[in-house]
């Protein structure tokens, strides 16, 4: 298909806005209900929410948070629909299916390690703080 029949099909105007934001809820209840990594990210990110309440961070240290917190959780999300595709393309175990899939997976690990050292850098000084 073209890219012009494409953009002929293609449906315009706000109720096509409003299926696009009801398909993407359905992607993250999806991602909720069968991804358990998304679920410990998430209590990650609320315990996060907690201390950082607690600790009364900054805004600038709220901001890089909430940031960490929207990739690490998006990451997870690509992750999941490059495995589906990968899974849809390749239903067979294949190296190059796997090296796809294992890459994917370590993009999420990298934010993840990215989201946690950052936290440390801003969590440990306010809890020294408070210990000393």
């Amino acid at each position: 298909m073209d890219s012009v029949s494409r953009d002929k099909l293609k449906e315009k105007g706000f109720k096509r806005l409003i299926k696009s934001f009801k398909y993407a809820t359905e992607g993250i209840i999806y991602a909720f209900k069968f991804e358990q990594n998304i679920i410990v990210h998430t209590i990650v990110m609320i315990l996060a929410i907690i201390l950082g309440i607690v600790l009364k961070i900054s805004y600038f240290e709220w901001l890089i948070c909430l940031i960490l917190f929207g990739l690490v959780i998006a990451t997870e999300m690509i992750n999941t629909s490059i495995e589906a595709v990968v899974d849809l393309a390749c239903p067979k175990i294949d190296p190059l299916a796997k090296i796809a899939k294992d890459t994917a997976s370590g993009a999420v690990l990298v934010f993840a390690l990215t989201a946690a050292i950052s936290g440390l850098i801003i969590f440990v000084p306010k809890i020294m703080e408070l210990l000393l």
